[in-house]
């Protein structure tokens, strides 16, 4: 990528004090910058040029004080005539206390890490054209909740930072980040004039925690209405999948992990994954579940059989199943899948191995998948952001930022973005997912999808997609072509037509 032109330009819009002191190393960060970049790109074959705006938009709280800056990066492709119906697209990734890194410089972006089409790190680190982006469909805006990324927390107008218990009342929760970040919203959309176009929030993992509490937030405090909103490896969402429920969905994942690693019989092997796996599922919403509930008045001889076949598809021994009483934990199987091979699976990516200082234990010692990914986008985003970005800070790019203890009480996203669908015919909703993805696994995915409606009035506008990767599936190449591709879509299904009213 070549930058033809750059231009900065700084704004001061609080009195009291124009930068942010960074608590660990007294560095410090401007409140409310802004640096504009000019490029070009190519994507599914079409060139054209587009305007990065990267720097920080503060928090303002109810006194008009402001209590934080958020670093943000926005793309807008230049050579569109009609802004108003051009979409936009918002991004956040989770943690919760991750920076809006992953999907920006690995999946929607213009912008991808150097890595294999596997998506394993290369050197030399850094970042290469995303032949795939969604920016030809819609502008996007990456957001870094408080403490991650460059996002920092503001000394008030007599220089003091805020208690630890303050911060976390009004940042560190689920519904306080939702509150703040609905307002920041509100202003950025504000100041670059997007309120007539089509909205799109996307989060990844926590960050599905975060769009699915701001789709009702949006629109009962700021009346921002959106057309879509994108579940990417989603949590709960505060809707409960505990006990056997939780147990049993684990299976469908250990069953694609095993088939990958060829741990299986050569009749599941011989099988192509997208043809075994519903097999899996029904036994295990149709079997392993209703066995799982009966606890330990399942007869010995019922248990049994539903061990061997609990085994069969997970590539465990019947043993090791039947003295978990069924109950297969999953960081066990991690560890004990390859056990005789001396090797674990990652869990964020099970396609990821690992060596431990012994074969013995539990757990393994360490995530593989986490640290080949820490090795390539720590570097890469650091270099992107000031080298080709040019945004110049000393202040540390905070990959995972401190935002503990964070308050999970009263978790009710998903019933927030069931609420939201219900009030808004045009909101759609789609869910992505990596089939071995451990720590946020594709059935739990489906299974939320599904209690997402009870009522079944609105499955017409829940859809999910599943990859052959795990927890960040557009790390694989034919997985970003294929989820850019699926997203893309979407966009484009859910905004209606012309004379469409938003009405049942």
């Amino acid at each position: 990528m070549k930058i033809t032109s750059l231009i900065f330009t700084v704004m001061a819009l609080v009195s009291h004090a124009s930068i942010a002191a960074d608590q660990d190393f007294g560095r410090k960060i401007d409140i409310d910058s802004s640096v504009v970049s000019e490029h070009k790109t190519k994507v599914n074959g079409e060139r054209f040029e587009y305007t990065a705006t990267t720097g920080t938009q503060p928090v303002w709280n109810d006194n008009g004080d402001a209590v934080a800056t958020l670093y943000y990066t926005y793309y807008q492709r230049d050579d569109v005539k009609d802004r108003a119906s051009r979409p936009l697209l918002i991004s956040f990734n989770g943690g919760p206390g991750s920076a809006s890194v992953w999907m920006h410089v690995a999946y929607t972006g213009p912008r991808v890490l150097n890595v294999d089409d596997e998506g394993y790190p290369l050197q030399p680190y850094g970042v290469k054209t995303n032949p795939y982006s969604v920016l030809d469909t819609a502008d996007i805006v990456f957001v870094n909740p408080v403490n991650t990324g460059y996002s920092r927390v503001l000394p008030n107008k007599d220089g003091k930072m805020p208690t630890k218990e303050e911060q976390q009342k009004m940042f560190f929760g689920v519904n306080a980040d939702v509150k703040y970040l609905a307002d920041w919203v509100n202003t950025f959309v504000t100041r670059n004039n997007r309120w007539r176009s089509p909205k799109y929030l996307i989060g990844e993992s926590y960050g599905t925690t975060r769009v699915s509490g701001l789709a009702l937030e949006l629109q009962n405090r700021q009346w921002m209405y959106l057309n879509g909103v994108v579940l990417v490896s989603p949590t709960d969402i505060g809707i409960d999948r505990k006990g056997p429920v939780k147990a049993a969905n684990r299976l469908p994942y250990f069953a694609a992990t095993a088939w990958y690693h060829k741990a299986l019989a050569d009749k599941y092997q011989n099988m192509d994954l997208l043809e075994f796996l519903p097999e899996v599922e029904d036994f295990t919403i149709n079997e392993y579940l209703p066995a799982l509930a009966m606890g330990g008045f399942i007869s010995p001889e019922h248990k049994a059989r539903i061990a061997a076949k609990v085994a069969e598809y997970a590539g465990l021994s019947e043993q090791v199943v039947l003295r978990s009483n069924l109950d297969v934990d999953t960081r066990f199987f991690w560890k004990e899948l390859l056990r005789d091979r001396g090797q674990t699976v990652g869990r964020l990516d099970s396609r990821y191995l690992g060596i431990d200082k012994k074969d013995v234990g539990d757990s393994p010692d360490y995530n593989a998948e986490l640290t080949s990914w820490l090795h390539s986008f720590t570097p890469a985003i650091n270099y992107y952001i000031r080298e080709e970005l040019n945004y110049k800070t000393d202040v540390k790019y905070n990959m995972f930022g401190n935002v503990h203890p964070w308050d999970r009480n009263n978790n009710n996203t998903g019933e927030n973005l069931r609420q939201a669908m219900a009030q808004n015919p045009y909101l759609n909703v789609m869910v992505q997912a990596g089939y071995y993805d451990g720590a946020t696994n594709y059935f739990d995915a489906k299974y939320t999808m599904w209690q997402l409606d009870p009522s079944s009035k609105m499955k017409q506008r829940l859809s999910f997609k599943g990859y052959r990767s795990g927890h960040m599936m557009y790390l694989r190449h034919d997985d970003l072509k294929q989820s850019n591709d699926d997203l893309r879509q979407f966009i484009k299904d859910s905004i209606p037509a012309k004379e469409q009213a938003a009405k049942y």
